[in-house]
């Protein structure tokens, strides 16, 4: 793997894991020996993760790791809410029926796979799920939007992640997408997405106010 990848991997998944906490300044001299890199393939690593909203390199010379605002998580849900609307309409006429039954049978067992396997279990079957509904699209141009946003998405998802109901609910709202999928129904798929997304945005955002709350106790 290039040194450019390797940084930026490893950064992308300490920034989306909360290992790295947003507004952390990225001091490249720091970053380039703890990842046994040089400065010129780190910079290039910064870059690609400010393309993507995860660093943030406009406030200085030091880069800083994106905030995750409420003001922010509105508005990334509003695009991605357009994105992934149009995603399950056209996958609900492109599928393949079978991928999504599958998918479905594995949402509808999310309860035993968060208390046996744990939640990065689960999560793999939404990346499973994303992956799916990408390849039914065929349309790289709409893919490769969603990816971005999801990708952005991802960080905040993160918050809510010891929330057990919700994870059960959310497998609930992503089992239905997958048989409105799967039977070829764009209507049902689209207000299933909609009441998902929506609820996502929700409990993410009261997740984040809880923390906010948190850290301002333990900062008096």
């Amino acid at each position: 793997m290039r040194a450019t990848d390797a940084a930026y991997q490893r950064l992308r998944d300490d920034i989306l894991s909360w290992r790295i906490q947003p507004g952390t300044p990225l001091s490249e001299v720091d970053l380039a020996e703890r990842l046994g890199v040089s400065r010129t393939p780190l910079r290039a690593a910064l870059a690609r993760l400010a393309l993507e909203g995860l660093v943030d390199t406009t406030r200085g010379r030091t880069a800083l790791v994106s905030d995750v605002s409420p003001a922010g998580l509105a508005e990334l849900f509003e695009l991605r809410e357009a994105l992934e609307m149009q995603a399950v309409r056209l996958a609900a006429r492109r599928r393949d029926p079978a991928v999504f039954d599958g998918l479905a049978a594995e949402f509808a067992a999310a309860a035993t796979i968060l208390a046996e396997q744990g939640v990065e279990a689960y999560y793999d079957v939404i990346d499973r799920f994303d992956v799916a509904v990408d390849a039914a699209v065929r349309n790289p141009t709409l893919t490769g939007a969603l990816d971005t946003v999801r990708t952005r998405v991802t960080r905040a998802r993160r918050i809510a992640a010891d929330d057990d109901r919700r994870l059960e609910r959310a497998a609930e709202e992503h089992r239905v997408i997958c048989e409105a999928i799967r039977d070829g129904d764009p209507e049902l798929a689209i207000a299933a997405t909609t009441v998902h997304l929506r609820g996502s945005l929700t409990t993410i955002l009261a997740k984040l106010g809880e923390r906010d709350d948190l850290q301002k106790e333990t900062s008096r």
